[in-house]
């Protein structure tokens, strides 16, 4: 298989690092050139095992690939997960992505 008989995909995985009081967990997406779905999730769990060994902390064994679309460039989507739900914007934005707990960069205000 050469190259170009490859597409990319990318491959987000989950990482739990250990506390006494509240582990931290870790979402990655890294991006694989692959001959397919599996062989993307084959290839990023090593590397996650790997990064997460040499952090302390451990591959929770969550692993979702996405096949992007032609290559990747500027704005081009790398990762989509879509999720049925009942709740209300607000409610699901704070159960799933601002419980307040996040440690994530700020865009600086000018």
């Amino acid at each position: 298989m050469t190259v170009s008989d490859r597409g990319w995909f990318s491959v987000r995985c989950v990482v739990r690092f250990p506390a006494e009081q509240r582990s931290m967990f870790e979402e990655r997406v890294t991006l694989w050139r692959a001959a397919d779905f599996a062989d993307a999730v084959e290839r990023a769990e090593a590397e996650v095992r790997e990064y997460a060994a040499l952090l302390g902390g451990e591959y929770t064994g969550l692993a979702q690939a996405y096949e992007i679309d032609g290559e990747p460039g500027d704005g081009a989507e790398v990762f989509s997960l879509i999720r049925d739900s009942d709740l209300s914007t607000a409610a699901y934005l704070d159960a799933f992505f601002d419980t307040g707990s996040e440690r994530q960069g700020r865009i600086a205000e000018e």
